[in-house]
């Protein structure tokens, strides 16, 4: 299955119908007066996350969904049917946007979510509502509202407990492939990974999904490279694993260049919990090892773990670290300073 993160396409809700102008013509009633019915409402544009999705591709062959027309009134006080809605399906984690790209009209973030988007038009009223003591035969109806039409954005953000950030060729996708059965595109050269992928990790303490996303290089903030169109994956993500190649000549400069792109993208990826790797140690002797961890150690600030998807050096350590912090953002400990109101 392809992968598709974001899209354009254009709604529309279905027009109110019109009210009918009838009048009873039945032999045996000699005055029969009007009996025209009213129109319907006509169908609402609606969004529903629903699940076994994980992307947008579905909207990349159809990008024109409009609601159906409300039934027109009719004679003997007959109303018209209602239009059917439009339903538009998407994944856990889609933003609804609006034309711009930046306004956020709605954030689907839990299965069985619905949000109404637009609103079909009402329909009209028929002669028969028009009638009064002094017009008893009324002969004019009301037509049907319009409908409303617009286009959106849709835009998909993954929703995973871990985000693997780094630079291209870092052993992101290794990593991923080493613990969990997804099976992305591994190769030794940059950018092999060109969409995020998933993976279900399995843990002493219990599970979690973790995200790689394409590696960014250095200017990605001003759109260098892929950019940091696909960042806004790991913004929902517990905590965010740096994946550094140890192999390279400087790995505390590549960490800078990432927490340069990070900040630079939006303070909630600045300000969100990090942990840090020195990947591939298994091709390092352990003097270089040492000494390119200790100087990672001192560039970030943090505990640096030794680690290696290939030779599967480090990689329980690591993920009982990941499954620590997913645990106390997944259940907080209780504040002791927070006032407590007991019901009798």
């Amino acid at each position: 299955m392809k992968f598709l993160d974001q899209t354009k396409v254009f709604v529309s809700s279905g027009a109110g119908g019109k009210g009918s102008v009838s009048f009873r013509r039945e032999a045996n009633i000699e005055f029969g007066g009007p009996d025209g019915g009213n129109g319907a409402r006509g169908g609402n544009v609606i969004i529903k996350c629903v699940e076994g999705l994980n992307t947008l591709i579905d909207y990349r062959y159809q990008q024109h969904f409009k609601a159906k027309v409300g039934g027109h009134g009719m004679g003997q006080n007959r109303s018209g049917r209602r239009g059917e809605d439009a339903v538009l399906r998407v994944p856990v984690g889609t933003q609804i946007l609006d034309e711009d790209n930046e306004n956020i009209l709605a954030d689907m973030t839990e299965i069985g979510q619905e949000v109404v988007l637009l609103h079909g038009g009402n329909g009209g009223f028929g002669n028969a509502h028009f009638k009064t003591s002094v017009n008893q035969s009324p002969r004019r109806a009301n037509p049907g509202l319009d409908g409303e039409e617009r286009w959106i954005w849709l835009r998909l953000k993954l929703i995973a407990d871990v985000g693997l950030v780094g630079m291209p060729n870092a052993g992101k996708s290794t990593f991923l492939a080493a613990v969990s059965r997804a099976r992305p595109k591994i190769a030794d050269y940059p950018f092999t990974t060109l969409h995020p992928n998933l993976g279900v990790v399995y843990a002493d303490g219990g599970e979690f999904v973790v995200a790689d996303i394409p590696g960014l290089i250095e200017g990605a903030s001003e759109g260098t490279g892929l950019g940091t169109r696909f960042l806004g994956h790991v913004e929902r993500c517990a905590v965010l694993l740096h994946l550094v190649d140890g192999t390279q000549e400087d790995p505390a400069e590549a960490y800078r260049i990432i927490r340069k792109e990070l900040d630079a993208y939006a303070d909630i990826l600045a300000n969100k919990h990090e942990i840090v790797a020195l990947n591939k140690v298994d091709a390092l002797m352990d003097e270089e090892r040492d000494e390119k961890m200790q100087a990672l150690r001192e560039a970030s600030g943090k505990e640096v773990y030794p680690l290696s998807g290939v030779a599967g050096l480090g990689m329980k350590e690591m993920l009982n670290a990941l499954y620590s912090v997913i645990d106390s953002v997944r259940n907080p400990e209780p504040d002791e300073n927070e006032v407590r109101v007991f019901s009798p």
